[in-house]
């Protein structure tokens, strides 16, 4: 089961209805106005399957442009911007398509085309700017919609997060109470908000009142004890937000919702864990295997290359840490000159760089000996072109194309307990942290980074990472 708040149901179902009308219109005005013929009769069922799936695409370029997020959608000049810019990434995948595939009964006429992004955005826009919005705002000034939050945290954080709400009652947000062992159930915490009880109390707290989200919002707590505090809220099946110092990494480097210019950090699970499972592992050994196939003479011009260039095996092999803590055999092209005698240097050089990163000001880097690195591993390294055995990793189920990196087995031998929670689930060639930080970020921001994936893995956000790898890739950026 989905689980998203019920108005981005709505939204996206305008969405989808607006794209497909548009595109049914855009043949339409193309044949009877500018004449121009591009149907025949029989490709009519065909073309409306192409149409169907084009705009459920496109409504995957809205999400990942933030086009369902309350802030973004409130807005005017922002959400004009995304949608803008979705249709036109939108049309030139779809011409790319047609292109490639000879969909002529797609793109027959490039007046259709030009047709459909005018009246796509301009029929999208006037829907969410000049109808919607305006409804949204009027629906929750008075009550008619309305969605019950209780904030856990009685601090200066819940408090504040609770003035901004009440300030700018434009979000349809009530604030049923606070959530806090430090203060007496019944007190009242803000205004006329009062306590409803301490942590365990939350349960019964939803169970009484038709609770629709919760917001965190704690002051003076370590990372551990926030944790725990995520996990007891995700386990009532909620949407579950934060509003966090300790997470401030997340909206630095992701867009994130915001209620009154306060960043909220969803951590709720969007979809059902064994589904999701079934899903990526389906996906990851299928386009594991396409990759493979397509990449092959690549693979062959590396492997001979770095075979001819400097002495050594081809691949290099290494000990990671995998799921739950499981040891696995990584593959990469080799990019340096073995000395065996280094590993004991750089296991010591691991352990005093992550015992000193307890400061955010550490950032991350790799703790590699520059003089190793061979000319050709420099360049391999830098594309990340060393890391594409690793989809042999995948196939075999060691690995998936998306989630956190693996560590090293002593590496991970110092890491603290909340740390290892990145290692619940299986690690990937590519995520969340080498798409937004990679070495712009310290160690514990990369940690807080991969625990975000953990919380908010889902089939479209690993189709995103997966998109935004390939320029990464190309620029380098970050490498080493």
């Amino acid at each position: 089961m989905i689980k998203y708040p019920k108005y981005k149901y709505f939204y996206a179902l305008a969405d989808f209805l607006i794209i497909c009308s548009s595109f049914i219109a855009a043949e339409y005005i193309s044949e009877r106005i500018f004449h121009k013929r591009i149907l025949a009769d029989v490709d009519l069922p065909t073309t409306h399957l192409i149409n169907i799936i084009f705009s459920l695409f496109l409504i995957f370029i809205f999400q990942n442009n933030n086009l369902y997020k309350i802030n973004i959608f409130l807005s005017r000049s922002v959400q004009l911007v995304s949608i803008i810019k979705s249709f036109l990434y939108g049309g030139l995948i779809l011409i790319l398509i047609s292109f490639f595939l000879q969909l002529d009964i797609v793109l027959g006429s490039r007046t259709v085309a030009v047709t459909f992004l005018i009246l796509g955005i301009s029929v999208v826009t006037f829907a969410r700017i000049v109808v919607f919005r305006p409804l949204y705002s009027y629906f929750t000034k008075n009550r008619l919609i309305k969605r019950n939050v209780i904030i856990v945290g009685a601090g200066k954080s819940g408090k504040l997060l609770a003035e901004k709400i009440l300030f700018e009652d434009f979000y349809g947000i009530n604030i049923l109470g606070f959530i806090d062992n430090e203060s007496t159930s019944g007190s009242f915490v803000y205004g006329n908000i009062q306590s409803l009880g301490g942590m365990n109390d939350i349960k019964n707290v939803c169970q009484k009142s038709k609770v629709d989200e919760v917001i965190i919002a704690t002051d003076d707590i370590d990372y551990e004890k926030l944790l725990q505090i995520i996990d007891h809220c995700n386990l009532l099946h909620l949407n579950v937000k934060l509003s966090s110092e300790l997470f401030s990494i997340i909206p630095e480097k992701i867009v994130t919702e915001s209620y009154s210019g306060m960043p909220l950090i969803d951590l709720s699970e969007k979809v059902n864990k064994s589904i999701n499972l079934v899903f990526k592992r389906s996906f990851d050994f299928i386009s594991s295997t396409i990759g493979l196939i397509l990449l092959s003479p690549v693979l062959v011009c590396v492997a001979i290359l770095v075979k001819v260039t400097s002495k050594g095996s081809i691949l290099y092999c290494q000990e990671r840490i995998g799921k739950n803590g499981k040891k696995f055999n990584l593959y990469k092209f080799r990019s340096m000159v073995d000395i065996p005698e280094s590993d004991e240097e750089h296991k010591k050089k691991v352990h005093e760089f992550i015992r000193s990163s307890s400061g955010n000001d550490t950032k991350l880097t790799k703790i590699i000996n520059e003089k190793r690195v061979t000319p050709l591993g420099k360049f391999l390294r830098r594309s990340s072109i060393d890391e594409l055995p690793q989809l042999f990793n995948v196939i075999k189920g060691d690995m998936s194309l998306v989630g956190p990196r693996p560590c090293l087995p002593y590496e991970y031998e110092v890491f603290d307990e909340w740390h290892k929670r990145r290692h619940s689930v299986l690690p990937g060639c590519t995520g969340v942290w080498q798409i937004n930080g990679r070495g712009s970020v310290s160690f514990k921001d990369s940690i807080i980074l991969d625990l975000y994936y953990v919380n908010n893995a889902t089939p479209w956000l690993d189709l995103q990472l997966i998109f935004k790898t390939v320029p990464v890739m190309i620029t380098g950026k970050g490498a080493k």
